[in-house]
């Protein structure tokens, strides 16, 4: 069993091996690659991808990026993963429990396997290891809880809402979004005002101060 491990504290890394050379006898004992960062990660799979497959890839979210390749997080290197090696399993480990968050990495990537690291122990990722081989999907509770409530404000699910959302958040005008957002000033207008009237705010200040009250940002 091939097994890469991605995280920027080495004794982490050291501890998942540990906890995973106990790995079940139904499978193969594994061989590790082991990075620190999204480069060395990066060189890892290109490297393997001439000679093997990862049958299973932990990464931390919160990784060190890198220019060439341009990566900039866990989230990234895991979507080059699924674009090289769709087949390996991509377990996401994050310290991250914004409902926002939480939810974009569940979208994007479809990890079979996602924690947040405070449901994290050495029993614990072994289990989880066992139950994507077996082809099954974890979430940890913080992460099933995570996405329970996302749904609570259908909302927000949807792609440009959470755009809007967001760069909302980062000090945009409402004016400018649709030189980010790839849809019309008047379709982002029309989408402002149900979000305002889903969240029963009146402007953007009050909007805000909802989103991030419920820890959508």
């Amino acid at each position: 069993m091939n097994v890469l491990l991605v995280d920027d504290h080495p004794m982490t890394v050291e501890g998942y091996v540990l906890a995973l050379s106990k790995v079940s006898t139904r499978f193969s004992l594994p061989f590790f690659d082991k990075a620190l960062s999204c480069e060395k990660a990066f060189h890892l799979i290109e490297n393997a991808n001439n000679k093997f497959t990862y049958d299973v890839a932990i990464l931390d979210m919160d990784l060190p990026g890198c220019i060439t390749p341009p990566i900039a997080s866990g989230k990234e290197l895991a979507l080059i993963i699924r674009n090289i090696m769709p087949t390996t399993k991509i377990i996401m480990i994050t310290a991250h429990t914004e409902l926002i968050t939480i939810y974009d990495i569940w979208k994007s990537i479809k990890p079979e396997g996602f924690v947040i690291k405070n449901d994290l122990t050495p029993q614990g990722l072994l289990k989880i290891v066992e139950v994507v081989l077996d082809g099954e999907i974890y979430k940890s509770p913080l992460v099933e809880e995570c996405i329970r409530e996302i749904w609570k404000k259908e909302i927000i699910v949807e792609d440009y809402n959470r755009q809007i959302i967001y760069y909302l958040s980062l000090g945009f005008k409402l004016k400018d979004l649709h030189e980010m957002i790839p849809i019309s000033s008047g379709a982002i207008n029309k989408r402002m005002i149900k979000i305002n009237s889903v969240f029963e705010v009146t402007d953007k200040e009050g909007l805000l101060k909802e989103v991030k009250r419920l820890g959508y940002i």
